[in-house]
């Protein structure tokens, strides 16, 4: 068990040795910030790690023993949405020169539909029985073959998503802790963003390697708490320090323009519209919030499906943290329009805009306080890397290690049952395997995240970055539940997935990269899918001549995906009226990927008595 002082100590220790006089020309961090860090950091330690219980199963790594209350299950899926993308980005995009409340629009209508379809429709499907991922329900119904492609996307793509978010809050900590970072780097020779994401990837790992998911969920809700009171004390800060009312900054937040919440454009190139959130982030969020492991995980841990309906839909709750963060936008927009930026912060602001936040984090709070939002930051990314670290250790295992450890097992001894040290041993081993692929992915993680600085800069906010990297698969994800759901109404085996899933993802790629090497590569992945299709399924039907005009038609069908995957690499932009070309909005991407992913999935599949693929 951990106690505070298990990582508070050498936490203190390291602040001693790295801090002093702050001598960052925004001012820096000095003892009693790091002081109140180190504190937080301990303190949600020992509350996560007391809650865990006995970690003696995959069961109760993966799953908490099943006996997690709902309202910690709900915390921890509030932490895992908000992440360091609403914390730090979020006030960024509405204190910018024209910014607005218009992302909200996203999860106040999105959040809501796609809420009440998990609750009521998903939910009870994952209940029928114990699973561990919606990636099992998929393989009960469609076969093993679709639950390893979806661990490969969901490992694919939950890496690059996460490792955005990691990224954007070592990007704030190389601020914040300039002065440190900077004498580590003189002191080893490593780069103040490595330094960060070091840091945040070692803290993910202690607190996962001990309690699994159990430590995650109620650190996660601790980690909730910390962030939630840093935006409402740095608003508090905004405003002692204009000496006004927070009504005041709302009604001059207001006369700007600032709350504007709806936008009924209908520009397919706008992110957030009114269109948008009713249609295409709701299909999103269906998919976010209920069949991509990161935060799907969470529902599988209440120990009926009453609680974990209660755990999703009170995760709405969640839209108030936005709230908030966007107002602070609106305050920090207020303070700089009192306090203009000048020399080296409007530098910082100017090269990265997302930094408005840290920015006024070093130039005006007060010490201690500083040390708690410094803590609420840190806590975002946390949040974010356990949760992904323990879904992709869990999905891992699930669809590739535990069937071969069993088709081996049974190769060597039969299907004799193993005896009660036999299991006990097997749970032992599982149970380290899971540890070890926790660090295998932090590693992972930790480098994408370091290298996510060359992708940044095809987007107009580290927010769009994280967002639109995460819907890359959502559609894909969406798709497999639906065609798991009603298997038998289709009647299919669920073969065509394997094909409709990475085309999806592919035509959501050509929709995003237009460049001379990303039409390349459509290309290519295009061609390669249709050939191992053409190798799988089609050889063997000519060699057993049962090569029909329906099976003509699939290889047609495919051909014609891949081709419109290539067609919209090359074409696929919007001409806007004053003749510039710009990309469809991201946030369309989930719902073209579940028609792509459903239609191919379908129309590739077999008829044949709907059995599940192999």
């Amino acid at each position: 068990m951990l106690g505070p002082m298990t990582f508070g100590a050498p936490l203190l220790g390291l602040a001693t040795m790295l801090t002093g006089p702050a001598l960052g020309l925004l001012g820096g961090f000095d003892a009693l910030d790091w002081v109140v860090v180190a504190f937080f950091l301990a303190l949600t330690t020992w509350i996560g790690h007391s809650k865990i219980g006995e970690q003696a199963s995959m069961r109760d790594f993966f799953l908490g023993g099943k006996r997690l209350p709902w309202y910690a299950v709900s915390a921890s899926i509030i932490a895992t949405e908000i992440s360091a993308v609403t914390f730090v980005s979020l006030p960024s995009v509405v204190a910018k020169d024209g910014g607005n409340f218009t992302y909200l629009q996203l999860g106040l209508l999105g959040g809501l539909i796609a809420r009440a379809v998990v609750a009521w429709k998903l939910v009870p499907a994952y209940y029928e029985r114990e699973i561990y991922s919606p990636y099992d329900y998929m393989a009960a119904r469609l076969g093993d073959g679709a639950r390893r492609m979806t661990t490969v996307l969901f490992a694919v793509v939950g890496v690059f998503a996460q490792a955005a978010r990691v990224y954007l809050v070592a990007v704030v900590l190389e601020l914040l802790m300039a002065d440190e970072l900077g004498r580590i780097e003189a002191a080893l020779g490593i780069p103040p963003l490595v330094t960060a994401v070091i840091a945040i990837a070692g803290v993910s790992v202690v607190w996962t390697w001990f309690g699994g998911i159990a430590a995650v969920v109620w650190t996660d809700a601790v980690l909730f708490l910390i962030f939630l009171a840093g935006i409402v004390l740095t608003i508090w800060s905004v405003s002692s320090a204009l000496d006004a009312s927070v009504m005041e900054l709302a009604r001059e937040g207001y006369a700007a323009g600032k709350f504007q919440l709806w936008n009924f454009s209908f520009d397919p190139s706008a992110t957030y519209t009114f269109w948008v959130a009713l249609i295409g982030v709701s299909v999103w969020n269906i998919g976010s919030y209920g069949t991509d492991q990161l935060t799907a995980q969470r529902i599988f841990c209440c120990k009926d499906q009453g609680e974990a309906r209660k755990a999703v839909v009170w995760a709405y709750a969640g839209m108030i943290v936005t709230l908030l963060a966007g107002f602070l936008g609106v305050c920090l927009w207020a303070y700089y329009q009192a306090h203009p930026m000048q020399g080296e912060a409007l530098a910082l602001y100017t090269q990265k805009p997302d930094r408005i936040f840290p920015i006024y984090i070093l130039e005006a709070m007060p010490s201690g306080l500083r040390g708690l939002v410094m803590a609420g930051v840190f806590a975002t990314a946390i949040s974010s890397l356990d949760s992904i670290m323990a879904a992709l250790s869990q999905t891992v295992l699930s669809a590739f290690v535990l069937p071969a450890r069993a088709a081996r097992r049974l190769a060597m001894h039969g299907d004799a049952p193993l005896t009660a040290e036999e299991e006990a041993e097997e749970s032992r081993a599982t149970l380290r395997l899971s540890r070890i692929l926790v660090v295998v992915f932090a590693a992972l993680l930790a480098f994408v995240a370091i290298r996510m600085a060359d992708i940044a800069e095809s987007y107009r906010s580290l927010l769009d970055l994280a967002l639109a990297m995460a819907a890359y698969s959502a559609g894909a994800f969406l798709a497999g539940f639906l065609l798991a759901f009603w298997r038998e109404r289709l009647a299919i085996d669920g073969r065509g997935y394997l094909y409709g899933a990475p085309l999806s993802v592919l035509v959501v790629f050509a929709l995003s990269w237009h460049d001379a090497t990303s039409v390349t590569a459509v290309d290519l992945v295009g061609a390669a899918l249709v050939g191992v299709y053409v190798v799988r399924e089609v050889l063997p039907r000519v060699k057993a001549r049962t090569f029909d005009q329906r099976a003509v038609l699939r290889v047609l069908a495919l051909l014609l995906g891949a081709a419109i995957a290539g067609w919209l690499a090359r074409h696929g932009q919007i001409e806007r009226p004053d003749g510039s070309l710009a990309n469809l909005a991201f946030t369309w991407h989930p719902l073209i990927g579940t028609v792509i992913a459903f239609g191919f999935g379908w129309g590739l599949s077999r008829r044949s008595g709907a059995q599940a693929a192999p």
